[in-house]
């Protein structure tokens, strides 16, 4: 793996994951090209951020789940081949509901670049210490709607108060929200804020495919 990034759970001890992209429970609802290990990978910035975010979620009663981290540019493109493919209707009911694939670029839930690429943006949610159950957001990862937005209206309001204080947890320990995803927050100084690299997630590998250095939009 290039130098600086690592997988998060070695650095961060008692978080939790699963990488959605690496199964088949996802928006795309196969795995995704370049997630070759259910792994989260992210830079050394991002651990510390996400050690800072640890230790606030748990003097609340709360842990963090990852859902994503670091995304090979390789899968970005996958993205892209995908919504160019005719509807088959297997994922649209519980993650695009209200919209076409295309939209999802239009509309900012899926970028051509993502800020994701760089190796400091994460998707997690928060859970229960107590019971390992997961903390009730008003809507699942990767719902591309604008129950989503975190001011979002319909959703419950203890749901929008557990969004919120995913907000407070992550804002304080130096991370950045996405007004269209609640799940999504960007580390304020990333180390790489103009590289988009695409080194795959493979368990284990010390190489890099390739690196990309472009610039562009970020989710």
């Amino acid at each position: 793996m290039i130098d600086d990034f690592v997988f998060v759970d070695e650095f961060v001890p008692g978080i939790r994951w699963d990488a959605k992209y690496a199964t088949w429970d996802n928006f795309i609802g196969k795995p995704v090209d370049g997630y070759s290990a259910n792994r989260i990978v992210g830079t050394t910035a991002l651990c510390t951020g996400l050690a800072l975010a640890r230790e606030a979620a748990a003097a609340r009663g709360l842990g963090l789940l990852l859902w994503d981290g670091y995304r090979p540019q390789r899968a970005v493109d996958d993205f892209l081949r995908w919504a160019q493919q005719p509807e088959d209707g297997r994922t649209k009911r519980r993650h695009y509901p209200n919209i076409e694939r295309a939209e999802m670029f239009e509309l900012g839930y899926v970028a051509t670049q993502s800020g994701h690429s760089r190796g400091s943006t994460v998707d997690l949610t928060l859970f229960h210490l107590s019971t390992g159950e997961l903390v009730a957001m008003g809507g699942d990862h990767d719902l591309m709607d604008s129950l989503s937005h975190h001011d979002a209206v319909g959703i419950r309001a203890t749901e929008a108060g557990n969004r919120r204080q995913l907000r407070s947890i992550m804002e304080s320990s130096g991370f950045s929200s996405y007004a269209t995803e609640w799940w999504h927050y960007t580390l304020r100084d990333e180390p790489f804020p103009d590289t988009y690299f695409d080194f795959p997630i493979r368990q284990g590998v010390n190489d890099i495919v390739s690196t990309l250095s472009r610039r562009g939009k970020n989710r």
